[in-house]
């Protein structure tokens, strides 16, 4: 893995698989499930007002997670001094601190040392499961850097694990993170894997999803089959 260098300094802050050529038929196995009931949506502190997204939750960067950013760009590009610094620094970092660092490489835009990241430290922690939310943020940083089939593959990988409904908000965002990046087929692919876990979903969902179907091949007979499944769920 190539991994481009930054000079970049750090102050104080706040907070593939390859692209796709080929249509399929879309068969599903089940419908999707909708809720009539709103989900609760949570409160969220702003952060900086500008155009940076904010880095968890209002929260500032650990002298911990200011020294493992930093270590880990000194080390860049060298693949091996990367992997040490991952195994050795960031893996000994508390959640809050790991997932701040994480966030400080988005805002810079670090894709590659990002997903190193995100791939090496935050996946295999146990708390961790599956953070759409997270999935979300990575999904944009990846789309504002023209990184596609990175995109891909993070997604895929993703749904090939299946997809749950634990936690709709964070589901709706990485849709809507999708929707935003123009990747309606990767919209396609979650809303089948949604299908096969059996995924209840709200009516938010719902809304998300439609927008990103409608642009794709044969979008329209996936629309007509999402409306059913939501007239299905809205009526129980």
């Amino acid at each position: 893995m190539s991994i481009a260098s930054s000079s970049s300094s750090l102050a104080t802050l706040t907070p593939t698989t390859h692209p796709l050529h080929h249509h399929h038929q879309f068969h599903p196995s089940k419908p999707l499930h909708f809720s009539s009931s709103p989900s609760a949506v949570p409160t969220v502190r702003c952060g900086p007002r500008d155009n940076r997204p904010p880095l968890v939750r209002g929260r500032t960067l650990s002298t911990e997670a200011i020294l493992a950013v930093q270590a880990l760009k000194r080390a860049s590009p060298d693949e091996t001094k990367l992997e040490s610094v991952v195994s050795k620094t960031f893996s000994r970092l508390v959640k809050q601190d790991l997932l701040a660092a994480l966030a400080e490489l988005r805002r810079q835009d670090h894709c590659d040392l990002a997903l190193l990241v995100f791939n090496s430290a935050v996946r295999t922690e146990p708390w961790f499961g599956n953070d759409y939310a997270v999935y979300a943020e990575m999904v944009r940083m990846l789309g504002r850097n023209g990184k596609r089939e990175e995109m891909e593959r993070l997604v895929r990988d993703l749904v090939g694990g299946g997809v749950s409904d634990e936690d709709l908000r964070g589901l709706a965002r990485l849709l809507k993170a999708l929707v935003g990046a123009g990747e309606g087929e990767l919209v396609r692919e979650v809303y089948e894997a949604m299908k096969r876990g059996g995924v209840v979903a709200d009516e938010f969902v719902f809304r998300v999803l439609k927008r990103g179907l409608e642009g794709v091949e044969g979008g329209d007979v996936l629309v007509g089959e999402l409306e059913r499944d939501f007239s299905a769920g809205a009526l129980r």
